[in-house]
């Protein structure tokens, strides 16, 4: 049940845009292998007085941040990380263009399917990929 936070500049066009969000969910099933349909992402346009892009970067900066589960392995994460920056390649974002940080509260920290604490609930697929 990862949380996925991208944001960039605005101006993209909305087709672009969704193929962001398939390429990012696409890399969080092959890493993590969750579900096809476990998708809560959000993408956020700022105003270019509102969005410093580091040195170096271009009007393509994409900065990610995705809210998971603890328990990936740093093999799993690895491969996350390539693969969103394979798969945003793909729609023409450099890697050098490509921010990604990872968030992982403990399940402790999770309320969900009805305000249950994440430790308590069967999830129905696997963390120790």
């Amino acid at each position: 049940m990862p949380l996925v936070r991208i944001e960039i500049l605005k101006g993209r066009p909305t087709a672009e845009k969704s193929r962001f969000l398939q390429a990012i969910h696409a890399a969080l099933v092959q890493a993590f292998g969750i579900p096809e349909d476990d998708r809560t992402q959000r993408l956020i346009e700022h105003d270019p007085e509102n969005f410093e892009i580091p040195p170096g970067g271009s009007e393509n900066y994409i900065l990610v941040e995705i809210t998971g589960f603890p328990g990936r392995s740093l093999t799993a994460k690895r491969a996350l990380y390539k693969a969103i920056v394979r798969n945003l390649g793909e729609v023409g974002i450099p890697a050098s263009d490509i921010l990604i940080v990872l968030h992982e509260p403990s399940m402790e920290n999770w309320g969900i399917r009805g305000g249950q604490s994440a430790d308590e609930v069967d999830l129905g697929f696997r963390l120790d990929v």
